[in-house]
């Protein structure tokens, strides 16, 4: 059984005031599909508290009955910072917009990043959760994301879910400025993207194939 650490995004706003948060898909398939497959999972936050919960992620009846566990995990967060990592084996982030306000900022999750790189152990972010690389930077000044083959949300969904002017940068756009190697795939295919320890995903439909890739790793 390995243990795995869900960090996920406290910020609630837009740029232009409309609600955010995680993307509600994005948590609960990696969720049930690393605990069915019998590892222990922690679920975190940024800030700690109640996630909010993107309201266009909102689930079907179907959905509320199927993902109950990991929508329950939501309630209640500690901050990821009060934890010892040292016992973990791979972080996962969830996406949703709420990622791009609050995690390229903050220093403390971009160390601890880098001690997971260090030390081999898995990252995988997914949708804009790929955003928290934009903020981190090698003591030289090297991006950290630079030269790493990644999948993340693309400028062409951006414009399509009008979310262009609500967000502090376009992901896609920024990744390759730090000069990451950015795969795109049609909008909302399923599109996961393996490169070494690293594991990202490009939108909500690719949850199922970002958690296979890390339940390959483990």
């Amino acid at each position: 059984m390995s243990k795995i650490l869900f960090i996920l995004t406290s910020h609630d706003r837009m740029l232009n005031g409309e609600p955010t948060g995680v993307w509600l898909e994005e948590h609960a398939v990696p969720y049930l599909a690393f605990t069915r497959a019998g590892h222990q999972v922690t679920v975190t936050s940024i800030a700690g508290g109640k996630v909010p919960v993107d309201p266009k992620s909102a689930p079907t009846v179907e959905q509320v009955s199927a993902w109950g566990q990991a929508i329950a995990t939501l309630s209640e967060t500690p901050c990821f910072d009060t934890l010892d990592s040292d016992g973990f084996d791979a972080i996962y982030m969830p996406g949703g917009h709420g990622t791009v306000f609050d995690m390229p900022y903050n220093k403390k999750l971009h160390d601890l990043l880098f001690r997971f790189d260090a030390t081999g152990r898995v990252i995988a972010a997914l949708c804009h959760a790929p955003a928290v690389f934009a903020g981190m930077r090698r003591p030289d000044g090297t991006p950290f994301i630079a030269g790493r083959t990644v999948a993340a949300f693309t400028d062409a969904e951006e414009r399509a879910v009008d979310g262009v002017e609500k967000v502090p940068f376009l992901l896609e756009t920024r990744l390759k400025e730090l000069g990451a190697i950015h795969h795109g795939a049609a909008d909302w295919a399923s599109n996961a993207i393996l490169d070494g320890n690293l594991v990202t995903g490009q939108n909500p439909q690719s949850s199922a194939a970002a958690a296979t890739l890390l339940l390959g790793l483990l």
